[in-house]
């Protein structure tokens, strides 16, 4: 039987998400495994997987809103902006929880970004870490985020604890460092785990050890979630067969008046199977991606 389903993980901290992949590539046996959204190794957290046809929907995934939890450590500047990173600077000058609050409010709302030298973006054709490993260090343009939410939760010298809302691109990395720059002693990343993706949870996760075991059992569909999930905040359009017949042929379907102000929507067929992802053509629908 054919597979087309997403996989909710709790990525541990140490494999690279690639890593996570290529090992539910060879223990589910199926060939099209991506995830919707890198997490550096150090990182742990919500990684979601795509699995067969589901791999064209990973954008939407990629797309949504992320929470995370960080940990951060003042005093301690590193190349990497985390605690993976070679010690750079170091400032043993004490600073308050009230100084930290203070400074949290400059990164609510839209701000720009500079991205850290050790990413995987590219510039010139090479990416950034590339460059980085061989001891050159280039202009980066800034990028415009948005943090929806940053809260202190847990203060205990000379780390914060902090809950972060965020668009997607949003360098944690980044935001921990620029932190320190703001309070005037410096700081990295010490500890990050991604909390939700979307409507994808930690809470809800499988842990990565149990979808292991999963695997050697052959269970590993137990914990396979529908693909539909990836487009929830999207209104579903239920077919007639007429109009189902016309999306798998990829032609133009009238839009119903109440959701004329939606850019998506999910397609279902008579049977209520989700078959196909619809854009918004001013009063229709235009199919965009079709499954079966």
């Amino acid at each position: 039987m054919s597979v087309f389903g997403l996989l909710n993980v709790h990525k541990p901290s140490g494999p690279t998400s690639h890593d996570i992949v290529a090992a539910v590539r060879r223990g589910t046996d199926v060939k099209k495994v991506g995830h919707a959204g890198t997490l550096d190794p150090m990182a742990s957290g919500v990684l979601v997987l795509c699995l067969g046809p589901a791999t064209r929907l990973s954008e939407y995934v990629m797309e949504s809103r992320k929470t995370y939890r960080a940990r951060v450590r003042f005093g301690v500047e590193t190349d990497t902006y985390d605690a993976e990173g070679t010690v750079i600077a170091e400032n043993d000058r004490p600073v308050t929880q009230e100084a930290v609050e203070g400074a949290l409010a400059a990164f609510r709302g839209p701000i720009e970004q500079v991205p850290p030298m050790y990413s995987a973006i590219k510039q010139g054709g090479k990416k950034l870490y590339e460059l980085a490993r061989a001891g050159q260090e280039v202009e980066r343009p800034a990028r415009s985020v948005t943090i929806y939410q940053i809260e202190l939760l847990a203060w205990a010298p000379p780390d914060a604890v902090l809950d972060v809302m965020c668009s997607p691109g949003t360098y944690i990395r980044s935001l921990a460092h620029d932190l320190g720059a703001a309070v005037g002693i410096g700081a990295h990343l010490a500890a990050l785990e991604r909390t939700t993706s979307g409507p994808f949870t930690a809470v809800n996760a499988v842990e990565w050890a149990e979808l292991q075991a999963a695997m050697d059992a052959d269970t590993w569909r137990d914990a396979l979630l529908p693909p539909d999930m990836a487009l929830m905040d999207a209104p579903a359009v239920y077919l007639s067969p007429e109009d189902a017949g016309h999306v798998r042929h990829g032609r133009l379907i009238a839009a119903t008046p109440d959701i004329h102000a939606a850019a998506l929507a999910r397609a279902y067929d008579p049977d209520g199977q989700f078959f196909a992802v619809l854009e918004r053509r001013e009063q229709h629908w235009k199919p965009g991606k079709v499954f079966v």
